[in-house]
Parts: structure tokens; C-alpha cells; sequence
């Protein structure tokens, strides 16, 4: 009977880690060690190290490993130990910040085995002893420059719709899908990174949509997702120059849509010579 039981155990679990890399593309796994106490640490472990698709953390509480499975292309082991530390959990990698740490519940209060002095800076999510070989990268304007490209090319993309022509979009479209795919994320602040995990994906479908067409409905009705998720980020980033959020209340039926722009002037995407200067500027974003 023990035996079936372990047997039955085993199978689960192959066909449980089958199905998660199913699930996750270009699926890597590694164990390391996060320390933790009880299920309520187990919750919070594996609530903070999985993404959707991206990555997918088991953590045993009896022996403190934990399982990554994670899409090596998107994310990495380091990224996805930062976001467990950030909530209260050591690793042998990375440090969770003190006040952190004490905030747990006193169940959750595992003791603490540092054999590196380092903790996690709680903005960048980087190690304080790592900071001096990667202080250049993480300097605001690196970081910045890491989306620079992401932003200008999306500009492009509003200026070849606001002449409405398709073939200019497409090809505009095609230099931003070029720019997210060479997006370090191990470059991005904290903030910006976890920003940046929710939106990356669709934002690449919206950009692809567009380069793949020069129907110009189509181009325009992707825009409207496509520019509420950089808005998004834009808002947690760093842009050379002030950017204004804008607003056509006429377009999708009279539900409206929007977009940003670096001049405040009004020059409308969804439109363009047709009502070139319907909407207004509902945000400046400095």
C-alpha cells in the first residue's frame, strides 16, 4: 500500500512539472534553497517568484528548496529571488531588507543563516554588495535608456498613424517590436521590472499586430491597448522630456481612447486630417 501510495505521489508530481512546462515556453528549471518556516511562507513564496506564464515557483517546506521553472528568454533565477526577498524571504543569493523581515508573522520568522553581510536595496531590488560592479547600470539614466527606444519607437508609431498611412506604421511598428525584444530586464528598477513583466507581453502582441498590417483600423484599434499599456510604464519610468497623456472622446464608438505625445499640441492617431485636432490633454507626465 506504501509503496502504491509513493508511486502514485511520483507520478503526480512528473505529471504536474509536464504540465507547467507546457505552460511555460523555453521552460528552464533549478532548485535553490529560500528560507521559510509554514504554509503561510509557502503562500507568500510562491505567490511572489510565479508569473503567468513566465514562471512557476513550488516551494517544500520541509526542506526549504525551491523548485524554478521559469521561461529563460523572459526572466532568470536572480529576478525571480529579488521578487521572493522583496517580500520577507532569504536566499543564499539575496537578502530580504530588514524591516521586511520583521514585519512577518512571528510563525513566519525563520532564522536567519547570513553568510553573506548583503541585504536587498528595497528600491532596486539589487544586492548592496553587488551595487559596485553594476552601479553604472543601474544608474536612473541607464535604466531610462533601457525603454528609451521602446518610447521613441511608439511615437513613431503615433506620428505614422496620425498621417494615416499604413505602410509608415507598419514599418514604425516593427522598429518598436525590435526595441521590446532588446529590453534588459535585469537592467530595470524594481518598480519598473515589475511593470514591465505585466505589460510585455501584450504590448509585443499590439506591436506585432500592427507591423503585420496596413489596414489602418486595425493598426488603430491596437494602438488604443497598446498606448494605455505604455502609459503605464511610462508613468514608473524615466523620459528625457515631459509626455502628455491625450484623450479622443470620439473614437471606439464614442467610448473614446487615448495616447501619448511629446508635443501638447493636438494631434489625433485615430483620425488624423479627418479630426486632427479632436481631444484634449488630460495629463502631463514629467
Amino acid at each position: 500500500m506504501k509503496n502504491s501510495f509513493i508511486k502514485i505521489m511520483v507520478a503526480t508530481m512528473i505529471l504536474l512539472s509536464i504540465t507547467i512546462n507546457a505552460q511555460i515556453k523555453n521552460a528552464k528549471t533549478e532548485t535553490v534553497k529560500v528560507y521559510g518556516n509554514c504554509g503561510m511562507c509557502k503562500t507568500k513564496i510562491e505567490k511572489a517568484g510565479s508569473i503567468k506564464k513566465v514562471a512557476k515557483v513550488d516551494w517544500n517546506q520541509e526542506t526549504q528548496m525551491a523548485t524554478l521553472t521559469y521561461d529563460a528568454s523572459i526572466t532568470n533565477q536572480d529576478e525571480i529571488l529579488k521578487r521572493i526577498a522583496l517580500v520577507g524571504y532569504d536566499s543564499d543569493k539575496f537578502l530580504a531588507p530588514e524591516e521586511v523581515y520583521n514585519n512577518l508573522p512571528g510563525c513566519c520568522q525563520y532564522d536567519r543563516v547570513v553568510k553573506v553581510p548583503v541585504k536587498i536595496d528595497a528600491v532596486s531590488g539589487e544586492s548592496i554588495s553587488a551595487k559596485s560592479d553594476i552601479e553604472m547600470a543601474n544608474h536612473p539614466a541607464a535604466i531610462a535608456n533601457q525603454l528609451k527606444s521602446v518610447f521613441d519607437s511608439y511615437f513613431l508609431v503615433k506620428d505614422a498613424l496620425i498621417a494615416s498611412n499604413g505602410d509608415s506604421t507598419a514599418a514604425a511598428a516593427k522598429e518598436l517590436v525590435i526595441a521590446i525584444n532588446n529590453v534588459k530586464m535585469d537592467k530595470l528598477e524594481m518598480e519598473v521590472h515589475m511593470v514591465w513583466m505585466k505589460i510585455m507581453n501584450q504590448i509585443r502582441v499590439d506591436a506585432e499586430h500592427i507591423a503585420d498590417t496596413k489596414d489602418i483600423k486595425h493598426q488603430r484599434d491596437h494602438f488604443t491597448t497598446l498606448s494605455k499599456d505604455i502609459y503605464t510604464l511610462i508613468k514608473v519610468s524615466k523620459y528625457e522630456t515631459s509626455v502628455y497623456y491625450q484623450f479622443c472622446p470620439m473614437y471606439n464608438d464614442g467610448k473614446g481612447a487615448n495616447w501619448l505625445s511629446k508635443e501638447n499640441t493636438i494631434k489625433n492617431p485615430y483620425y488624423g486630417s479627418m479630426m486632427l485636432s479632436c481631444g484634449k490633454t488630460v495629463e502631463t507626465i514629467k
